[in-house]
């Protein structure tokens, strides 16, 4: 299962990927989650402790020129643009209860983006992720599918929109779609957060029927509490656990 969890800043899209990462891990599965968003904190969601820190892998300047043979920051001439990557997520990964944790880094916007060291081995890296791991991975992204390509796109089981009762959330998801559908990227779903009422879910049901519901997520203050703690929101959590592996079910239905 490759899955790949995007959706406007503050809607709750990490501790979505965490609970996803969690119900995985709990059905014995080998979990990879790659933290792909630089103003996320999946390792806390995680139950990863404050010290440990992993670099991302696009700020490692020595290990891109050693694979790309190149300098990185530099724009055009020669370099590999298929490095070796397939070693990486064994050497720089944190595991903790069974979920392994990387992070990537930021892509290059703007069309395709850059052709530069940094962007390629991302890329290349995504790409073995989501092609040559046997393994259920999940990508914690930014609102867009800029660590995704066209022959990625087609690896990705479902692209999860996580949305909140809001007019920007949905014009976010909307846009996210069509970037989506411009690289052939049409498995979407939707989980709805923050629901506080019935009239919450009727909301973004009206606002969004071209695009099938996974499931809904309540307000719920334990979450709010163990985010500001830096404890994973699934600790002492059964209900969210539960609504989490309803949306897993329909994930692989």
């Amino acid at each position: 299962m490759k899955l790949a969890v995007t959706g406007k800043g503050g809607v709750g899209k990490t501790t979505v990927v965490a609970g996803l990462a969690r119900v995985f891990a709990d059905r014995g599965q080998k979990v990879l989650a790659i933290d792909a968003d630089p103003a996320s904190n999946l390792a806390l969601a995680l139950g990863f402790s404050k010290d440990q820190r992993l670099t991302p892998i696009s700020a490692m300047k020595e290990l891109i020129e050693e694979r790309t043979e190149s300098k990185t920051g530099s724009m055009g001439g020669f370099f590999k643009l298929n490095p070796r990557v397939d070693d990486l997520p064994d050497k720089y990964t944190l595991i903790k209860d069974g979920i392994r944790l990387m992070v990537m880094g930021t892509v290059q916007k703007g069309g395709g983006g850059c052709v530069c060291p940094e962007n390629v081995m991302v890329r290349t890296l995504v790409a073995h992720l989501l092609l040559g791991r046997d393994e259920v991975v999940i990508l914690d992204m930014e609102a867009g599918v800029e660590h995704l390509g066209r022959a990625t796109a087609k690896a990705v089981d479902k692209l999860i929109v996580v949305v909140e009762p809001g007019q920007r959330s949905l014009e976010v998801a909307q846009k996210i779609r069509q970037l989506a559908a411009d690289i052939g990227l049409k498995n979407i779903g939707l989980v709805g957060n923050k629901i506080r009422k019935q009239a919450d879910r009727e909301f973004l049901l009206e606002r969004m029927p071209e695009i099938p519901f996974l499931g809904f997520l309540s307000y719920d203050s334990k979450i709010v509490e163990a985010d500001l703690s830096g404890e994973p929101p699934y600790k002492d959590n059964p209900e969210f656990l539960r609504v989490m592996a309803e949306i897993v079910e329909r994930i692989g239905s």
